[in-house]
């Protein structure tokens, strides 16, 4: 088989990334080692950035975002018992975020794909690449016992962290940089209407915690936990009731609770790779970089990623020009440490750390009051929450 693209992922990066090269005339075959319901079964957050809804709405998988997501203008940062809304239209000049999860995004994804006829390949074993830095990449696979090779002119890394495409790569031509946070977040997904309709990012002295939502009638909350917890451990009873400490009287009084869908402890982790292209091949999303969840940053660096690709890529076979792939690594890299810088900001403030000192923990409490006092400290919170410009 032949390809322009091919397409190691079929998560929302992979499958935006193939949308996208689609409606520019771009040829792309993707290749994916779970099955589509698996990859539908992930539960993953769903906070876009204002650009990350333009670029959906170019790929023309908006019409269940544009009806079903929910927008919001602002949001809610709680230290101890100060409390601080963050008024991000106003500070930003009329921009907005919008909660849709992410599986909505990859459902919608993959059924643009089904109806154009665009081949997606699931179910794919013993994946390997060759070759990619001369001008014929290829991708070996097996399917049902048989096995198959993908020539191509590019190979797209959207295969996540633990995926074949950054591993492939010799370890002396790549940088990793990398923090390990010594806690987790435990999240708990419920049919129950949210406390808040704007989420609440939280400080207490038990540990952070989050309260957000998939729908207006689907609540999701996360509380921070010890790196080596087990889920087994959390009952839902267990669970409401450290919400509810966390929360105090006033708020936990809107509480409504109810039976978990779902239960499970995320660690926290900040890691890139450098560079993003070898050869022809890229990298995008998690396979070359994880923000840990507090910026609510992954998703839509992982988007930005496919911007500067698609972009490259339709620049290369419209116009000629290598310009746009000889430079994506660099430009993609540029967005990505500011989003990291964020996050990481972002979680500094908002966890109790087990090393912390009386030193430490007067300075987060500084830096809530200056971020309470100043103007210029939240439009600066606010630019980058709803999302720095391409």
């Amino acid at each position: 088989m032949r390809t322009q693209v091919a397409i190691i992922g079929a998560g929302p990066s992979g499958l935006l990334l193939g949308q996208l090269l689609y409606k520019a005339g771009v040829d792309s075959i993707i290749i994916e080692n779970q099955s589509a319901d698996y990859v539908l079964s992930r539960i993953r957050a769903g906070l876009l950035e204002q650009v990350t809804t333009d670029l959906l709405k170019e790929a023309g998988v908006d019409k269940r975002l544009s009806k079903e997501g929910l927008v919001h203008h602002g949001i809610n940062i709680i230290y101890q018992s100060s409390h601080l809304h963050i008024d991000l239209t106003q500070l930003t000049g009329g921009k907005t975020v919008t909660v849709y999860g992410q599986t909505e995004i990859t459902k919608d994804l993959m059924d643009a794909r089904s109806s154009s006829g665009l081949q997606t390949i699931y179910e794919i074993s013993h994946a390997s690449i060759h070759e990619f830095e001369t001008s014929n990449p290829k991708v070996q696979y097996t399917k049902n016992g048989r096995s198959y090779e993908l020539s191509c002119d590019f190979i797209a890394g959207c295969d996540g962290f633990h995926g074949i495409s950054r591993a492939s790569i010799p370890k002396d031509a790549i940088k990793t940089y990398e923090r390990i946070y010594p806690f987790g977040w435990l999240g708990l997904l419920a049919d129950t209407p949210p406390v808040c309709h704007e989420l609440i990012y939280a400080n207490h002295s038990d540990g952070f915690y989050l309260c957000s939502m998939r729908s207006p009638t689907r609540s999701r909350y996360y509380l921070q936990c010890e790196l080596n917890d087990q889920v087994q451990n959390w009952t839902d009873e267990r669970f409401w009731e450290a919400l509810k400490n966390r929360m105090g009287s006033e708020l936990s009084s809107n509480l409504i609770t109810g039976p978990s869908l779902e239960k499970s402890i995320a660690p926290l982790r900040s890691f890139v790779a450098e560079p993003l292209k070898f050869g022809r091949l890229f990298l995008a999303g998690d396979a070359g970089h994880i923000v840990p969840p507090t910026g609510a940053k992954g998703l839509n660096l992982a988007a930005s990623d496919i911007r500067y690709l698609s972009r490259a890529l339709i620049e290369y076979y419209q116009d000629g020009s290598e310009c746009g792939i000889n430079y994506y690594s660099q430009k993609a890299l540029a967005r990505i440490w500011k989003g990291e810088r964020f996050s990481w900001w972002m979680t500094q403030l908002l966890h109790q750390f087990p090393d912390q000192t009386n030193f430490d923990r007067k300075i987060q409490q500084a830096e809530f009051e200056y971020l309470s006092s100043s103007e210029v400290a939240q439009k600066a919170l606010a630019e980058n929450y709803v999302g720095l410009p391409y």
